[in-house]
């Protein structure tokens, strides 16, 4: 029987839980002879990419399955391929997420999932000895028991349910299930997680703090650098991700601020004359008007990374169309007063153009 079983036992959620598959770009990651893959291409009539890093399972499925209409047999380190890859409406994968150091997994995973997505996974929760999760994300030794073959211990990410969703939430995407799946031998502990997620079609903005910012800080600027990879944004020590920017100091002019704020963040230099005013947004904090430059730096230098005693790190180039959610709110209102086609949901707040926000620009 072809049909994914997903945990030690048949009792799963068997294929119903992926939905309707029809017609659909679907990825079955670390997908090993390809079993479930062609029983998907084959039953459902979906477009399925079964991407293992084995060369021999790849060859075992080629030998196995040569012409199923809809697949397509990849040989390919997983993230390499999120990477390259066209978008996907589905990603599925039976027990190999726990093989991948999850900070080098999810980002490349989330921006392969189409925006409305869907994502399925299982992970190891508690070993047959009975070893739980833990809450820290790194790997530990487990000991894999082959049919017919040696022992082989290999390293694992077996983290908590909890763990699993704070890293899906941080790198954009949104949990929608989590199934217990138990071994039916009373003398086995194994048990693993099935997670349902998926990829938010609109971004969201987390609102400002309620305290109004001090005199001195009610102009601040956001600078959009928008390069080869995507747009740059930090994550806050708060957990928000927004734009490199802060608070206008006395006596520097607004380019003037966003070149040093650019410095200070994230290493990168820039100089005043290209830096472009996109306009001024307002909006009210407490009882105090705040004021905030949006700003397009055209062109730069360096490589974006994390400054001593700074509050926001984690600089990455996020894809256009895979923005993360949890935007500060202030970085939502200039992303979308610069690009009012993009789906991020934020307060209003009052803007004001200095300049055309659409001119094309490079880095």
């Amino acid at each position: 029987m072809d049909q994914i079983t997903w945990g030690p036992a048949a009792n799963g959620p068997g294929d119903g839980i992926l939905g309707d598959l029809k017609g659909l770009r679907v990825l079955d990651l670390g997908c090993g002879p390809a079993r479930h893959a062609a029983h998907l291409a084959r039953t459902y009539g979906a477009h399925v990419d079964a991407v293992d890093a084995s060369p021999s399972q790849i060859e075992r499925a080629r030998t196995r399955y040569p012409d199923v209409p809809g697949l397509r047999l990849v040989n390919a380190d997983a993230v390499e391929h999120l990477g390259t890859a066209a978008p996907y409406d589905v990603i599925y994968s039976l027990s190999t997420f726990h093989f991948l150091d999850p900070h080098r997994l999810l980002p490349a995973l989330a921006t392969a999932l189409k925006p409305g997505g869907r994502l399925y996974f299982t992970v190891l929760h508690t070993n047959s000895a009975g070893d739980g999760p833990t809450p820290a994300v790194t790997s530990r030794p487990e000991i894999l028991r082959p049919a017919g073959g040696n022992d082989l211990t290999v390293h694992m990410w077996v983290l908590t349910s909890e763990v699993w969703e704070d890293l899906l939430v941080q790198y954009g995407l949104r949990v929608q299930g989590v199934t217990v799946l138990d071994a039916p031998q009373e003398n086995n502990h194994a048990s693993y997680r099935l997670f349902q997620a998926h990829r938010p079609d609109r971004i969201t903005a987390r609102p400002r703090t309620v305290k109004p910012p001090v005199a001195g800080a009610a102009a601040g600027v956001g600078a959009v650098l928008l390069g080869p990879q995507g747009l740059l944004l930090g994550r806050h020590r708060l957990g928000t991700r927004e734009l490199p920017g802060g608070t206008v100091e006395p006596g520097e002019s607004v380019q003037e601020a966003v070149v040093r704020e650019l410095a200070e963040e994230t290493g990168l230099y820039a100089v005043p004359a290209d830096v472009r005013l996109l306009g001024i947004l307002l909006d009210r904090v407490g009882d105090v008007v705040r004021i905030t430059f949006g700003a397009l730096v055209t062109r730069w230098r360096g490589e974006a990374a994390d400054q001593p005693d700074e509050s926001v790190g984690d600089w990455r180039w996020w894809p256009m169309d895979a923005l993360p959610p949890d935007l500060f709110e202030c970085s939502a209102q200039i992303l979308t007063a610069w690009r009012p086609d993009l789906p991020i949901d934020h307060a209003p707040a009052h803007f004001t153009p200095i300049s055309d926000p659409h001119t094309p620009t490079t880095a």
